[in-house]
């Protein structure tokens, strides 16, 4: 028999010849049938650069120091420098977004979703065709019993629409007519970390961009001297406390590290490093930057790696924010009658009454998105007094800032999103009374709101069942909100994509729908 007609070996593992030699041949036959990937291939991005030389380096500089230098350009001249040429895909009708975010999950019961009918279930264990077989979490597991807590709290109707809203809030029941409030969210994590990770990146697990960053990646930023995304964290008591918030919740995950969100704090220098130490003067700082953007050009020209171009343009707005940020944070230009609409803690810096108004001070400075996070919302156990602290604190400033931005014409162009990452179970959990009890994590139908930007106002959007444990009529996953979020910033969520290891990555994964229905 000749070479050429012999069988194949069998492999040591029992298969065919070499597999991996054929695999690796139709791979070849692939890479053959298609040029462009082939190219891509042959063309290694340090290659690529290698040849240009210093001229990208150079070019990447300049542009990063002043993006104007290239404003001829149709592919560069847009009024959001850093976005990507295109998008947006369509008119937007929001420029900028404010995300109030409860963190630990408020009782949608206890603030939202009215439901007399449990008054006579005091007590009663949920039915089993409620529950369905819905999977809990061990903190309830092992409950012998599930008994029902109504909300000890009344509800009074408000707006044109006689929206029922909670005793708790009575400054939102004020403007209920300028909100869009969603009852029917949903989500398929049960757990904080899981849950707070799925709803600001799209995915349960660390490691995807945030909701800011991709909007920053996508559209660019508003104002060269201050970040497209700034992160404020709000204290309870002088406090955190409640669930640890980790810095990839407003990372850039694989984007460039210049999407990130630049978190502020209360005390100090707003930024930490952001002053120059004693005997550093402003020239000789700039004099410094100079220098090293000079050294990482040649650095990026000879490797090609993108993270440098973003610790060149990281290192230029730490430089612009030495003044920009002082005058955004002195809130001394402010009138009497603002800051007594934000109510008496809007003088303590940190409070979320503060982080409110510096929120508002952001969007007029041109910052793309602003996260107001405040934590304590967990809250298994004594939670109506916990909740009337945390309403306390939060309903006069949330309704302050919407009035604000109205005020100023600003709300029109101004998204502003209120909630957390899942709601809270109709049953008890842990001792139940006439006038106290717990609640555990849920995640199959919690509320949400928006208002501004297109969102049509004095809308009550979606039903669930009499424990406000199943959703009933029109259901909104958080995909769907994170796809109707980017739909008023001009943006089709299924066209903002990044390729990463091979696949097309976007912030609603597969999945998402707008909500036609909230907008106007």
């Amino acid at each position: 028999m000749s070479r050429r007609h012999r069988k194949p070996k069998a492999s040591p593992r029992g298969g065919q010849g070499n597999v991996s030699g054929q695999v690796r041949l139709k791979q070849a036959k692939d890479i053959n049938m298609n040029p462009v990937r082939e190219s891509e291939l042959i063309e290694t991005r340090r290659h690529f650069f290698s040849r240009t030389s210093t001229g990208i380096g150079s070019a990447a500089l300049a542009s990063l120091v002043n993006p104007g230098l290239f404003a001829d350009s149709p592919a560069v001249a847009t009024n959001s420098p850093g976005g990507i040429p295109g998008l947006p895909h369509f008119a937007a009708k929001a420029k900028r977004v404010i995300y109030l975010f409860m963190s630990g999950a408020p009782s949608q019961l206890d603030m939202w979703d009215y439901k007399p009918k449990m008054n006579e279930w005091f007590d009663k264990d949920l039915p089993d065709s409620v529950r369905n077989g819905q999977r809990i979490t061990t903190m309830t597991s092992g409950q012998k019993r599930f008994p029902i807590a109504p909300s000890i709290f009344k509800f009074g109707q408000h707006g044109s629409n006689g929206t029922r809203v909670s005793e708790l809030l009575p400054y939102t029941a004020k403007m209920i007519d300028d909100l869009a409030v969603i009852k029917t969210v949903h989500t398929e994590a049960i757990n904080h970390d899981p849950a707070i990770t799925y709803i600001q990146t799209g995915s349960q697990l660390p490691g995807r961009p945030s909701t800011g960053a991709w909007f920053s990646y996508g559209l660019g930023s508003m104002n060269e001297n201050l970040p497209a995304f700034i992160v404020l964290h709000s204290t309870v008591n002088g406090g955190f406390g409640g669930q640890a918030l980790y810095s990839r919740l407003w990372g850039s995950g694989f984007l460039s590290t210049r999407h990130q969100g630049v978190s502020l704090r209360a005390t100090g220098d707003p930024v930490l490093y952001l002053s120059n130490p004693d005997g550093m003067s402003a020239s000789m700082r700039r004099r410094m930057l100079d220098e090293l953007g000079r050294l990482n050009a040649e650095r990026f020209s000879a490797v090609g790696d993108p993270e440098i171009q973003s610790r060149i343009a990281q290192y230029e707005m730490a430089y612009r924010m030495q003044t920009s940020v002082p005058e955004l944070t002195d809130v001394s230009d402010e009138s009497k009658e603002t800051l007594e609409m934000y109510g008496p803690d809007v003088s303590k810096p940190g409070t979320f009454a503060a982080n409110c108004l510096l929120a508002r001070r952001m969007a007029e400075r041109g910052v793309r998105f602003t996260q107001v996070f405040i934590r304590q919302w967990d809250q298994h156990g004594n939670l109506p007094n916990d909740i009337r602290r945390q309403c306390g604190i939060i309903d006069q400033p949330c309704y302050a800032l919407v009035q604000d931005l109205k005020q100023r014409g600003m709300l029109d162009d101004t998204l502003v999103i209120w909630g957390g990452e899942f709601g809270r179970t109709i049953y008890c959990q842990g001792g139940l009374t006439k006038t106290n009890y717990g609640r555990d994590h849920h995640p199959r139908c919690y509320t949400k709101w928006m208002a501004g930007a297109g969102i049509k106002g004095g809308t009550d959007y979606g039903k669930t069942d009499d424990f406000s444990y199943n959703i009933t009529e029109n259901p909104v996953h958080i995909h769907d909100l994170n796809a109707t979020v980017l739909q008023q910033l001009g943006v089709d969520h299924k066209r903002l994509t990044y390729r990463h290891q091979g696949r097309d990555f976007r912030l609603t994964d597969v999945h998402g729908k707008v909500v036609t229905d909230i907008l106007s």
